[in-house]
Parts: C-alpha cells; structure tokens; sequence
C-alpha cells in the first residue's frame, strides 16, 4: 500500500554540536552499546541534511522528516553559551530546508535556559523561517517545565499555535546516583539511566509535573509531543486519575483529559504491537503519529511496523500522515 509518511521525531546535529554538548551524547551511545554496535557513520548520519540523509529516506519509505537538534540540545547550557548555540543550529536547519523543502521541516531548538530569549528565537524561526514547532530535551540544569520561569516559552508556542516536542535527556546526576548506580557495570548505569528506562520515567515525570502545575489550565490549547509511545504515560492513566483526583489537584480536568487532549504520542523506535495497542485504546488514533528516530532508529523497521499495524488503512492514513498535517497546519 503507498502511504505517504511524515516522521515526526528524527535528528540531527552540527559538526560543532558534536564537538562541543553533543559529544557526550555520543560517548554514550558509544559507552552503552560497545562501538562494534553502534550504527555506522552515525555522528555522520547526524550531521548530513542533504544527499545521505535523503538517499535513506528514498530507500526506507519516508517521505517527509520533522527535523530536532540531537539530546541533549542546549538544555544544560548556560544562557549566553545556549543563545548562541539555539541561533547556530537554527540557521543550519533553516539552510538545509530550503535546499530541501519538500523533504524536511523543521522544531526550533530554544535557549530554554533564557526564557525571554527563548520566546524571541522561537518567534523567529516560526514566523520568518516557517518552523513548526520547537523541542525541549528534559530538564533544565535539574529544573522542569512545571516552573514558572518556563512559561513565557509555553505561552508564545498556544499563541504561535505550535506544539512542543519534549524528548528525552538523561536525569540529573543525582538521580542517576541514588537511582540508577548499583551492583553492576558503568555501562549498565547509563544504558539503564537512559534509553533502557530512565529517560522515558524522566520525560514523563516532566509532563505530569507540567499538567501538575495548572500550565495547561493557563495554555489550554497548547500541545505537547512525546515519543516512545507515550514514555509509560498511557499505561498509567486510569491510575493516575484514581491516585490524583481532581479534588487533590485543583485541575479543571483529570489528567487523562489532558493526556487525550493537550498530548500527542509519536512511536520513535517502539516498534511494538502490544504497546501501539495500548496507547491506541488509551488515548485514540487521532493523537497517535508516525516516526523512526532517525538515525538511532531505522526508518525501514519504522515503515514495515506502520505497514503491519492490525488497524484499518483510514487510521494508518492518520498514524502515517494526517494527525501531523491537522497539528503542523500543513
């Protein structure tokens, strides 16, 4: 069946990001899977916005790729070092689809640390660059999204009526002490501490924390993208409606209203029926999208499990492209 498909959570990189906050990330990947592992020319993969990147997408089954700076973005930066770095990359991404512009669209990488210069980067790449949307990797230097400080950034995406992608970044180091550091290897800390499991418990934290708050109460049509079908969330919902009622949260709603309404969920390399069933029965196909998490993941595996999926061509129409489009207003 040709389906056209929009991969909603795939990376990439510039050459000074990985010399300088990204090389951590790929010391990792290195350190948890042992470089026989790894997938060759990844950091080159990362890098290229052109001629490999798009032979890929040919060759795999994707048609368009919504384009995010690789974890751990500029999120532990300081403000000036992140205001520079957020511009830099911007500007790399923006060249790169306009060299490409049926192919890649793009989130907007923020100083998230600066929210004043945050709002004004994301004003600029949504208004003069066409962007749709921006990314937040996690934390903030062990600071979430439920803070105050943040909200200038959440009010500019509800009036921009762009979403906000919240992908995963390793936990503070604290918590990797006490939770994730025991009787067993280093590399089975950071393997466990981040894409194992501890990532996604971050994200999710993160976005309770955010409906916690009363942030989607204040923004209520902003719209939030996780990956990884849903880091846990929808396999919790029922529980968290019982373990925190309305009358305990002083919310509007229940959180699984907001998980349903102010969430979307992509599949970013959960290649797994049983969870895809799930997250389907949990918060509907209308909020379910498509992606591979490029170049961790592979965009051929990604397109045979969309293929595979025992759900009616309409709905896999939606999953491959039609929720992104109604999102990204294309």
């Amino acid at each position: 069946m040709e389906i056209k498909t929009i991969a909603l959570e795939e990376h990439y990189a510039t050459p000074d990001f990985m010399k300088g906050p990204g090389k951590k990330e790929g010391d990792m990947v290195l350190a948890a899977n042992g470089a026989a592992q790894v997938k060759p020319n990844l950091i080159d993969k990362l890098c290229d916005l052109d001629n490999i990147r798009i032979s890929d997408m040919d060759t795999e089954g994707v048609d368009i790729q919504v384009l995010s700076l690789t974890s751990p973005g500029t999120e532990q930066l300081g403000p000036d070092e992140a205001i520079a770095l957020s511009r830099e990359t911007n500007d790399y991404l923006a060249a790169a689809i306009r060299k490409n512009p049926k192919r890649f669209l793009g989130l907007a990488t923020l100083p998230t640390s600066a929210p004043d210069a945050a709002v004004d980067e994301l004003e600029r790449m949504v208004l003069k660059h066409g962007f749709k949307g921006a990314v937040i990797n996690g934390h903030v230097g062990g600071h979430y999204l439920d803070d105050e400080f943040f909200w200038p950034i959440l009010e500019c995406a509800e009036k921009l009526r762009v979403p906000i992608y919240l992908h995963p970044t390793p936990p503070p180091q604290s918590v990797i002490d006490t939770y994730y550091t025991g009787n067993f290897s280093s590399q089975v800390t950071t393997a466990l501490s981040a894409f194992a499991w501890g990532w996604h418990i971050e994200t999710a934290v993160n976005a309770l924390r955010l409906i916690l708050s009363g942030a989607l109460d204040r923004y209520p049509k902003l719209q939030i993208v996780i990956g990884h079908m849903g880091e846990t969330l929808p396999f919790m919902i029922s529980r968290l409606d019982r373990g925190l009622p309305k009358e305990m949260t002083k919310l509007n709603r229940s959180l699984s209203s907001y998980l349903r309404e102010n969430f979307y969920y992509t599949f970013s390399g959960f290649n797994y029926t049983q969870t895809f069933l799930d997250l389907l029965l949990q918060v509907g196909v209308d909020r379910i999208m498509f992606s591979a998490d490029y170049p961790y993941g592979s965009m051929a595996a990604a397109r045979t499990f969309l293929d595979q999926l025992p759900i009616s061509p309409a709905d896999k129409e939606r999953i491959a492209h039609g929720n992104a489009e109604h999102l990204l207003r294309l």
